[in-house]
C-alpha cells in the first residue's frame, strides 16, 4: 500500500537543541534523514509531511529553513508543519518569514508544554485566522485532558483548517476512554479539523498488543468519517515503544476490514488533499 507519513519528525541536536528529550534518554540523540530512510524501507512510504520537533528558541525558523534545505534535495518531504508564536504580537512577521518556504503547509504550536490559557487568548486566535488566507494548517497538539480548549479555539477560527495530531493523545496504556470518547465526538463536530491516526503506539507501554490500538482507532474513524482522518508515523517517537515498519504493520491490520478506498484515504488520499501534496 502507498503511504503519505503524515508526521515525521528529523531532528539533529548539534544543529538544533531540543531541550526536552533531555528526559528521555531514548530520544535524547539526532534522528537524521538518512536514519527515516533507512527505517521506512519497504514500508510503501512514498512522501513525508516534516513536522516541527519544538526545538529551543530562537531555533524554531532555522529548523524550518534546514527542513526546506532537506526538500530541495530530497522530493520525500512534501510538506513543512514549522513552529510559530501565535501568542506573540510578532506572529505576523514570523508567518511572513516562514511563507517564503515553498513546501510550507502549516504550523503548530506545541500546546502542552505553555499555560493553558495562552491557546485562549483573543491575540492567539487572531493570529491563528490569519492562516486562512495562506491556505495553511494548524496543527493542534494538545493531551487528552486540552481538548475543550482545542474546541473552543476551532469554533473562534471557522475559516481555518486543523488537524488533530496523535488522535488527542488519548491515555492508551491507562485506558481511560473518558471523557476522551465524548471529545473527540465532540470535536469531530467541526468541519475543519481533522485527525491524524498517529502517536498511538508510544502511549501504549512497551508490551502494547493490536487490540489496545483498535478502540481508539476505530473511535477515531467512527467520529471523523473516512474523509477526515490520516495516518502519520511519528517517528522517532514511535520508537519508544515500535519501530515503524511494526507500526506500519499494526496500522495494516487495523484497516484491514476497510475498503480499498477507505484504506486509500487513510493511508494517503486524505493527506494529499489536507496538506496539498
Amino acid at each position: 500500500m502507498k503511504r503519505i507519513d503524515a508526521h515525521q519528525h528529523l531532528w539533529d541536536l548539534q544543529k538544533f537543541p531540543c531541550s526536552w528529550c533531555n528526559g528521555i534518554p531514548a530520544l535524547n540523540r539526532s534522528f537524521r534523514l538518512d536514519q527515516y530512510l533507512a527505517a521506512a524501507q519497504g514500508t510503501g512510504i512514498e512522501k513525508t509531511v516534516f513536522v516541527e520537533c519544538d526545538v529551543d528558541e530562537p531555533h524554531s525558523f532555522a529548523e524550518a529553513q534546514f527542513i526546506q534545505n532537506l526538500a530541495d534535495k530530497n522530493p520525500l518531504i512534501s510538506g513543512i508543519i514549522a513552529a510559530a508564536r501565535p501568542e506573540r504580537a510578532d506572529f505576523p512577521a514570523q508567518l511572513d518569514a516562514l511563507l517564503g518556504l515553498p513546501k510550507l503547509r502549516g504550523i503548530r504550536r506545541v500546546l502542552h508544554v505553555v499555560p493553558d490559557e495562552i491557546s485562549q487568548s483573543a491575540r492567539f486566535a487572531e493570529n491563528i485566522r490569519r492562516l486562512a488566507a495562506h491556505g495553511l494548517i494548524f496543527d493542534l497538539c494538545v493531551l487528552a485532558r486540552q481538548l475543550p480548549l482545542a474546541m473552543a479555539l476551532v469554533k473562534k477560527c471557522p475559516e481555518v483548517h486543523f488537524v488533530l495530531d496523535h488522535s488527542g493523545v488519548p491515555d492508551v496504556k491507562g485506558k481511560t476512554y473518558n471523557p476522551w470518547r465524548a471529545q473527540i465526538a465532540e470535536l469531530a463536530t467541526q468541519p475543519n479539523v481533522a485527525c491524524k491516526i498517529s502517536g498511538l503506539v508510544a502511549y501504549a507501554g512497551e508490551n502494547w498488543q493490536l487490540d489496545d490500538l483498535r478502540p481508539w482507532v476505530e473511535h477515531a474513524v467512527a467520529s471523523f468519517g473516512w474523509e477526515r482522518v490520516l495516518w502519520g508515523g511519528d517517528w522517532p517517537v514511535c520508537t519508544l515503544t515500535a519501530t515503524l515498519p511494526q507500526w506500519v504493520e499494526a496500522s495494516d491490520k487495523l484497516f484491514a476490514t476497510a475498503t480499498t478506498t477507505q484504506r486509500e484515504q487513510v493511508f494517503y488520499k486524505n493527506a494529499e488533499r489536507i496538506y496539498r501534496i
